[in-house]
Order: structure tokens, then C-alpha cells, then sequence
């Protein structure tokens, strides 16, 4: 049993056992270089995401796309996760190498609950992606007036 099965599995004690025998497996990548983290908070899994926060798991780490956990999330509406990550101390401003951070995919997908927390964690809003473009002009672009009324406050 790996690390990611048992987290597919959506099993903590199961996760926490396989943890138990091999702790060197916390930041471990799968074939899309996903860690256990990124995996946990994919299928929003908050207790596994949790514990695997606590055991140290790196809160930055990218998978092959450069997607981080709090990017997955971000647009996932996942919440509680976003709050975690943030307490914890993942980076916002990370940017996966489509030049996309966590804030992209919050207004991409119309997650308005998670930019608020991504602005009070202190997300940059003038960083633009590859495009050149910044958060207000994918919330423009998107028709998003209450998106572009946040991020010019």
C-alpha cells in the first residue's frame, strides 16, 4: 500500500499507518508529481490534508504542471483547506508555469469567498501571468464587477 492509495482511498487511520512505517514518504511525488498534500487537498480531504500539514509536508511543493496545493483548492472552492494552507504558512504568490497563481484560479473560477482570504493573506495583486495579464483584467475579461470592485479596494 502507497502513500496515495491510501489517500485515494480517503482513509486517515490507513494514511496515518502508512506514514507510521515510512515517514520519509511525506513529500514523495507520484507519476504527476503530486505529494501526498496535493493529492489530499485534490480530493479535498481536510483531515489527511490536516495531518499531513502537521507532520511537516511541504506546503509548496508543484506537481509537474507547477500546481501547488493552495492553487488546487483555490479553484476547487475548497475553503477550510484554503484557510489551513494559509495558517500554515503556504507561499500565495507561487506561479505554476502557466504563469498562474492560487488568486488566477480563484477568479477564473468564480471562488470570490477564497481571493478575499488569498487578499488578507497577502496575495500580490499586480503580478500578471504569462499573458501579461493581472487579477483585475481576468475578473474584466470574465464580466466579474464584484471581482474587480475587490482587488482595485
Amino acid at each position: 500500500m502507497t502513500i496515495f492509495e491510501a489517500i485515494r482511498q480517503e482513509d486517515l487511520a490507513l494514511v496515518k499507518q502508512v506514514y507510521d512505517e515510512n515517514p520519509s514518504i511525506l513529500n514523495e511525488q507520484d507519476q504527476r508529481g503530486s505529494t501526498p498534500l496535493l493529492l489530499a487537498t485534490y480530493f479535498g480531504n481536510e483531515e489527511i490534508a490536516k495531518f499531513l500539514i502537521d507532520q511537516g509536508a511541504d506546503l509548496n511543493a508543484q506537481d509537474k504542471s507547477g500546481n501547488t496545493a493552495l492553487m488546487g483548492v483555490s479553484f476547487k472552492g475548497f475553503d477550510v483547506i484554503v484557510d489551513l494552507l494559509i495558517t500554515a504558512g503556504a507561499d500565495v504568490n507561487i506561479l505554476n508555469y502557466s504563469g498562474a497563481n492560487a488568486a488566477s484560479y480563484a477568479v477564473t473560477f468564480n471562488q470570490k469567498g477564497i481571493l478575499q482570504r488569498l487578499i488578507q493573506a497577502g496575495i500580490d495583486l499586480n503580478i500578471k501571468d504569462a499573458n501579461g495579464k493581472t487579477l483585475i483584467d481576468l475578473a474584466k475579461a470574465q464580466g466579474l464587477k464584484e471581482f474587480v470592485e475587490l482587488l482595485a479596494a
